[in-house]
């Protein structure tokens, strides 16, 4: 029996790779380098099957109809970088892979704030430069989490586990604002409250943490008017997608005092950093690690392949986005 033929458009964790190219007729980016949209667009027509990732762009210029390829496994949790209706309408099933990176997305949020609370950032660079002299009783104090309260932004899968995180370890508060309701039972132990709204959450939160989809009406949830409500001791933290900032905002917002810190592990444009932002010492900056542990990205491909496998199966597909 031909096998199907599939691209995958990055590299994948090795035994993820391994396992697709037993299965399939796969084709590797053994260089890793970024595709272009244009170059994903014609693979659409050259292959059963493409895989993008979330750093990818699929717009819906490159979806015109009768495409080869049946089948979209997005290897992430995100798919706002997918125009999910064109795919539809030019018959693709596009496919997510959520859960699996769900408690190390939360670690993340969890190493942002104690990263910017406790200014972890700063005091690295100043002693990897041979600029610290010595400790001092006022060298460098930022603050302790204990006590204060976060503010969830979007309490699903992993704004949940993140609150739970913060709750056991620092006994911190929590304020959520939720578009769907919760069910009790994923709160029960947490002193968590919903708010109203999301100026509620931010209003009453010392520490506000980003857990929402990019894209659509959550373009630039956080606009100035947003981010001033935070205050000027309040930190932000992002793990979520970009877009769900308006960067330009942020970057002002910190520069005028308006906001205390920020803590971000995905940015607008992304890997283009302003070089603003990459200057503020109050800011913690990683280069999108939400998902990035070896047992992760691995689960992460298995579930794409498991996609795969049940789609050309005849089989309904268990992650579907479409």
């Amino acid at each position: 029996m031909t096998k199907k033929k599939i691209l995958l458009t990055r590299r994948w964790p090795d035994s993820v790779e391994e396992r697709l190219s037993r299965d399939y007729e796969a084709t590797l980016n053994t260089d890793d380098v970024p595709m272009t949209t244009e170059a994903i667009g014609a693979a659409l027509n050259d292959y059963d099957a493409v895989c993008p990732t979330v750093s990818d762009k699929l717009p819906a210029e490159i979806f015109t109809g009768g495409h080869r390829a049946q089948i979209l496994g997005n290897y992430g949790v995100g798919f706002n970088h997918i125009d999910i209706a064109a795919a539809e309408a030019a018959g693709l099933v596009v496919t997510n892979t959520p859960g699996v990176l769900t408690d190390c997305t939360a670690d993340t949020a969890l190493t942002l704030m104690l990263m910017l609370a406790r200014r972890a950032g700063e005091g690295e660079r100043e002693l990897r430069a041979g600029n610290w002299a010595g400790w001092r009783p006022t060298h460098m104090m930022g603050t302790r989490l204990r006590g204060k309260t976060l503010g969830i932004i979007g309490m699903g899968r992993i704004g949940i586990a993140t609150a739970k995180r913060a709750h056991a370890a620092f006994g911190m508060k929590v304020v959520f604002y939720n578009l769907v309701d919760v069910p009790e039972e994923h709160i029960a132990g947490m002193d968590a409250v919903r708010m109203d709204t999301i100026e509620d959450v931010l209003e009453a939160a010392d520490v506000v943490s980003l857990h929402v989809p990019g894209g659509r009406d959550n373009t630039h949830l956080m606009n100035a008017e947003r981010l001033a409500l935070i205050g000027p001791d309040g930190m932000l933290i992002n793990s979520a997608r970009g877009d769900v900032i308006d960067q330009k905002a942020l970057i002002s917002a910190l520069k005028d005092g308006k906001l205390g810190g920020a803590g971000l592990d995905v940015f607008e444009g992304e890997p283009d950093i302003p070089a603003e932002l990459i200057a503020m010492e109050n800011t913690v900056l990683l280069p999108h690690l939400g998902s990035a542990t070896r047992e992760t990205r691995e689960d992460m491909g298995n579930m794409v392949a498991d996609n795969l496998d049940a789609f050309f199966a005849g089989k309904p597909v268990p992650n579907p986005v479409s």
